[in-house]
């Protein structure tokens, strides 16, 4: 901005929503806000693990025959923050895997924890994490086979960045391997209503799952939430410690002693979400950034790249090949005054590749696509 002062920068980089909540929910969280100016609809400090009625929502709407239920579920301020909370569960003494690339709120609240070694710059990987390595040659889905043991597995389905939904027949390979090896999957399912196949939208659908994983979510893609901050955890009771303790008794207590709940007008927003209203008008949200999508990876398509994403993920991943992910980044920012976001941040996996975010008005996306073909027609 300093060194184009009359450019219209357009971001298609940090995965942040654009478009303008649904009326029906805001006017819910209205309604609530008001109903706070009144002696009878003032309340001060709620549950910390959430509003009884959001709970049996939530395992209605999402798990409604997966046998999770309201008392599995703990409302938050966010997925990222809860993956942070799951990391004082864990603690320092653990070793985790992590898909790579992948979000890197997995890998930076491992290394605050104190659960890492050093940064190794020569590999651009942290000692003592295991980078399961998901790439186009493996279908983004890690060999088991060669991924060490480990006591913590973090696992994003649809994936951020590469957008790669993992099937079926995949996930009941994963609660297999967790299953073996003692392990707990945290399974990150805040793009599974972008899935537009039948690939299964939370890990609970596969058999055994309810013994070895942790499941986190959240308002923030489907109803554009990014900003009013609700999402969930679901912990089962059948999940427990090697010692027969359940997981769930030790993140209740790290919840009620961080964290006081959350807004009570958020809750309100998200109790409407799941209203049949609520869920159209999500859906909807949710059917216009693919139409997005679409559109930036026909772009990219036409003019002759590789990409990947895209149809379960309203994220395109674009091969460079033998390219700097930063080189490639600079050049799309230089010359087309677009931002995207390098591969490399996400691990080295992600080399050569960019994601390209599909939120965005529809103008600007449009705009992107012509300033794309410009650049490399």
């Amino acid at each position: 901005m300093l060194k184009y002062p009359e450019a219209k920068v357009i971001s298609l980089g940090i995965g942040d929503t654009t478009e303008p909540i649904p009326e029906v929910i805001t006017s819910a969280m209205a309604e609530r806000s008001y109903a706070l100016s009144t002696v009878a609809g003032y309340s001060g400090y709620g549950a910390e693990q959430g509003e009884k009625n959001l709970r049996a929502a939530i395992a209605e709407t999402y798990y409604g025959n997966l046998g999770i239920q309201e008392t599995d579920i703990f409302v938050s301020d966010g997925a990222k923050c809860d993956i942070s909370r799951l990391q004082i569960l864990f603690g320092s003494n653990v070793m985790m895997a992590v898909q790579d690339p992948s979000y890197p709120a997995y890998v930076d609240s491992s290394v605050i924890m104190g659960q890492t070694g050093p940064f190794q710059k020569d590999v651009e990987k942290y000692g003592k994490i295991e980078y399961m390595k998901c790439t186009p040659e493996n279908g983004f889905f890690p060999d088991l086979s060669t991924v060490s043991k480990t006591d913590i597995i973090f696992f994003c389905s649809p994936n951020n960045p590469t957008g790669s939904a993992a099937t079926r027949e995949q996930l009941v390979r994963l609660v297999q391997f967790a299953r073996d090896n003692g392990s707990i999957i945290v399974y990150d399912s805040a793009y599974a209503m972008y899935i537009s196949d039948d690939c299964p939208r939370s890990i609970f659908e596969i058999p055994g799952a309810k013994e070895v994983a942790i499941e986190i979510s959240s308002f923030s893609k489907y109803a554009g939430f990014t900003g009013v901050r609700l999402g969930w955890t679901v912990i089962p009771k059948q999940l427990v410690f090697s010692d027969g303790f359940p997981v769930a008794k030790d993140f209740n207590r790290i919840v009620c002693t961080t964290f006081n709940g959350a807004s009570n007008i958020a809750q309100a927003g998200g109790l409407e979400c799941l209203s049949p209203q609520g869920l159209k008008a999500m859906h909807e949200v949710v059917g216009f950034y693919k139409e997005n999508t679409d559109i930036v990876v026909d772009t990219f398509k036409s003019l002759g790249f590789k990409v990947y994403g895209g149809r379960n993920a309203p994220y395109a991943w674009v091969h460079f090949p033998g390219r700097s992910s930063w080189d490639v980044f600079e050049e799309i920012l230089e010359k087309a005054h677009l931002v995207t976001t390098p591969g490399s941040g996400f691990g080295p996996a992600g080399e050569g590749f960019i994601r390209v975010s599909a939120f965005g008005h529809r103008e600007n996306v449009l705009e992107a696509s012509k300033r794309l073909k410009e650049l490399y027609m």
